[in-house]
């Protein structure tokens, strides 16, 4: 069973500067957050992109600090007070290219890969959810890994930029498009760095790839992928299908919304039901859940890698820390939620309430989830609740946070709110075994 990844996206240009960013500390553990997740804090290229990094030893003069104090020193004492709280801190690591004005491109041409006219590419990504749209970003210079013309050479510098971080004091790190380099070669960085630090974890952003590109990462060692539940309409088979053939890669991570997606509170008008149902689901749905700052406020103004400032913070629609707390809290307690167990749904396509059920690989423990996929009420019923959980030898659980418990007898029917979700749970439920095909 996997370590809880519970992580919170402290996105640097809305918190300001180093010393700004450990304001947020007590609040973002408070909720019950085992991770912050920082963007890429580097030097960037001339377009000013987090992701447009130009040199990898340098920071960002955006976050430094305004008294003057070194920005290295300044990291140094987050990190440490982070960790005082019980929290790790993961950085963004992106090295499937750099910015297009970076030193490398003239100190070592050879590293990046080159269109049919000789000139160096510019790499682009597939929207998760429509897989016709491809972004290219001009502004960055694409690394060349298949093969890489100087292999030693190009592992022997990321293995000192992911050394660097490491003494720092960060204790993970998120591989942003991962599948764009080969396997092999993340296998050696990531076991230089095991060795540096035994307890540092890496997790492999894969949004919008194929099973293929996903899975020649799978020896690699990565601790955790990233899945595309947010934008599953509880409905269609692509969801279900992809989280268990990637489960057999390693566990993953959903999240609501993220820092490259348009605001959940923005799509849903600002209602916060949506936004607690949709935290639950991604807490239930992967071993790791995630979110960006200000999700838990409906914050509406999309983040920026190149734009967002401090300034754009915005006044609270709601506050769902408390929720979240109790989420996170809850997800801890429940074995089945710390694995990427089976996964299946239990009724057919097209209902107002979608029924999935998800256990253990191979220990006992199944968990029901009730959701309301309409903004109008619903009533459910379920005649045996046994035939989906399975008999208890305790009793059935009640897991849903922040609301009554209901009495878990032979039959279940209630009336479930508008784009609301509730979890049953069974710790004593025999795992899953779902057909082939």
């Amino acid at each position: 069973m996997s370590e809880p990844a519970l992580i919170y996206n402290l996105f640097p240009p809305l918190a300001g500067t180093i010393p700004q960013w450990e304001e947020h500390l007590d609040r973002i553990a408070a909720m019950g957050f085992t991770w912050i997740f920082l963007n890429p804090i580097h030097t960037p290229g001339l377009s000013g992109s987090l992701y447009a990094v130009k040199d990898y030893y340098g920071f960002n003069p955006r976050f430094d600090p305004e008294s003057g104090q070194d920005p290295e020193a300044a990291l140094a004492h987050f990190l440490k007070e982070a960790g005082r709280r019980g929290l790790k801190v993961m950085l963004d690591l992106v090295i499937n290219h750099t910015a297009i004005d970076s030193p490398l491109v003239t100190q070592h041409p050879e590293w990046y890969a080159k269109d049919k006219d000789g000139q160096i590419k510019h790499p682009g990504a597939i929207d998760p959810a429509d897989a016709t749209k491809v972004t290219v970003w001009g502004d960055l210079a694409e690394l060349e890994y298949w093969p890489p013309p100087d292999p030693e050479g190009l592992l022997h510098y990321f293995d000192g930029v992911v050394a660097k971080y490491l003494r720092l004091g960060f204790m993970g790190f998120r591989a942003d498009a991962a599948y764009k380099i080969p396997g092999d070669f993340w296998g050696r960085l990531i076991t230089e760095a095991k060795n540096l630090e035994p307890r540092v974890q890496f997790f492999a952003e894969t949004l919008g790839c194929r099973l293929e590109e996903c899975a020649q990462l799978s020896s690699s060692g990565f601790d955790f992928l990233y899945n595309s539940s947010k934008w599953w309409d509880f409905q269609e088979d692509w969801c279900l299908e992809q989280y268990n053939d990637f489960r057999r890669i390693g566990p993953s991570i959903s999240f609501p919304e993220s820092h490259d997606t348009e605001r959940l509170a923005a799509a849903s008008g600002g209602v916060p039901e949506v936004a607690r149902q949709r935290y639950l689901f991604a807490a239930y749905f992967s071993t790791g859940v995630m979110i960006p700052m200000g999700y838990e406020y409906g914050f509406k103004k999309r983040l920026n890698v190149v734009k967002t400032r401090p300034q754009d913070w915005e006044a609270p629609a709601y506050d769902l820390s408390p929720f979240i707390k109790g989420v996170n809290r809850m997800k801890k307690q429940c074995p089945v939620l710390l694995e990427e167990g089976p996964q299946a749904r239990v009724n057919p396509k097209g209902k107002p309430v979608a029924l999935l059920l998800k256990s253990r690989e191979s220990r006992k423990g199944r968990v029901l989830a009730v959701i309301n996929t309409t903004m109008e009420p619903q009533e459910v019923a379920i005649p045996d609740l046994a035939e989906l959980l399975g008999k208890p030898r305790r009793a059935w659980k009640d897991l849903t946070p922040d609301t009554i418990p209901l009495k878990l007898l032979g039959s279940l029917t209630f009336t479930l709110p508008p784009a609301r979700m509730r979890l049953f749970y069974n710790p004593d439920g025999a795992p899953l075994v779902l057909e082939e095909g």
